[in-house]
């Protein structure tokens, strides 16, 4: 491998691995505001309140069991897949350990805007390095391919039945999910322009290459857990 080509890997494994991590502190953040979570995080907030185990190891073990349903799919991970799977938990339960829960209503939608916003942005700095989707956005995607339905309508059904069962567990939903829903798809769009390599490194157009992440982002979506 030449240095250039080195430097590339190295520059695209700290743009993922710093999304992830950003990632994990958003959803923390946004479950400390306590004013809504993203409908994932609702159904995993919902289980590690039934289950007594921590969100961040619920996220993780959600995150394995979609992954198992890429397997009648056909979808194959990839690195980033497994490092979503894994990270974003670890950094959501390190920071609800530092990060307490504040008290005043000033405090926490001021949390609440900052974490949509800094989702967004680590959902474009960890899809764009393009090591393989994160487990969600493969469920969906493998579901597009096998019903031929369209993206918007399988990831509609998904979040909508997740978010269902989520608070049906407990999970909190509230203004902050109905934010997340309305904000993180163009939120995450210029992200993802922002980041996407540009045609002289890439060899690629940017704009084709960016519209079709934008299709399938992990939001937890998003996240975004793209």
């Amino acid at each position: 491998m030449s240095a250039s080509g080195g430097s590339h890997l190295a520059r695209r494994l700290v743009q993922l691995y710093g999304g992830l991590t950003l990632y994990g502190i958003s959803c923390a953040l946004q479950l400390r505001a306590g004013l809504g979570l993203a409908p994932w995080d609702v159904l995993n907030q919902g289980i590690a309140r039934h289950s007594g185990l921590s969100v961040g190891t619920a996220t993780i073990l959600v995150g394995v069991a979609v992954l198992l349903l890429w397997i009648p799919l056909r979808q194959r991970p990839g690195l980033g897949t497994v490092s979503n799977v894994l990270l974003i938990g670890l950094v959501m339960d390190a920071t609800l350990s530092l990060v307490p829960a504040p008290g005043s209503l000033w405090v926490r939608v001021p949390l609440l805007l900052f974490s949509v916003v800094l989702c967004a942005l680590a959902t474009g700095l960890y899809i764009t390095p393009r090591f393989g989707p994160g487990p969600r956005d493969g469920l969906m995607t493998g579901l597009h391919r096998r019903t031929g339905r369209s993206v918007r309508l399988v990831r509609t059904c998904i979040e909508i039945v997740v978010l269902a069962t989520g608070y049906l567990l407990g999970g909190t939903a509230g203004v902050g999910t109905v934010l997340f829903a309305a904000a993180i798809g163009p939120l995450s769009q210029l992200f993802l322009r922002l980041f996407a390599p540009r045609p002289e490194v890439r060899g690629e157009p940017v704009a084709s290459g960016t519209g079709a992440l934008v299709q399938a982002p992990e939001m937890r979506t998003g996240s975004v857990r793209l």
